[in-house]
């Protein structure tokens, strides 16, 4: 068996490079260009409205733990009269379930007739026709009410 001996490459490394923890630079090596890195985007605009909406909540809570009171706090405080009259209306309900599912009842024919006149928008000659008929029902009815209560023929 042959021996083998391990052969040693010396380094030469100099005491400023064993301090840095930095490797040696060789000249041979390319140096890295620099790089610009893409500008970062701006956040949302609804980011920024919630936020701002959070640090006016925080003023307020703030401001309510002192004792102190804003004029947005004030302001907002006092419910307008429509709104109190709305409450004062539902609170004398008696079945609210049945007033609820009217609600939706509505909002669901609402929808629903809108896309049937869509629907009937889009047929070729039906709009012109409705338009006629519509303009003639309106001079008939100025004319019965309008010019018949001026000459006092009614």
């Amino acid at each position: 068996m042959a021996s083998t001996t391990p052969t040693s490459t010396p380094l030469s490394l100099s005491s400023s490079a064993l301090l840095n923890a930095k490797a040696p630079s060789s000249p041979a090596r390319l140096q890295p260009t620099p790089v610009a890195a893409p500008s970062p985007t701006p956040p949302p605009t609804y980011l920024s409205k919630t936020n701002a909406y959070c640090r006016k909540i925080a003023r307020n809570v703030v401001s309510m733990a002192t004792g102190e009171a804003s004029a947005e706090v004030v302001a907002t405080a006092e419910t307008p009269e429509i709104i109190k009259s709305i409450q004062e209306a539902w609170d004398k309900v008696e079945d609210k379930y049945a007033v609820s599912s009217l609600a939706v009842a509505g909002g669901v024919a609402l929808w629903a007739s809108a896309g049937m006149i869509s629907a009937i928008d889009r047929l070729p000659l039906v709009p012109g026709v409705l338009e006629i008929v519509g303009i003639g029902y309106t001079g008939w009815f100025a004319y019965r009410n309008w010019f018949l209560n001026q000459t006092g023929k009614h």
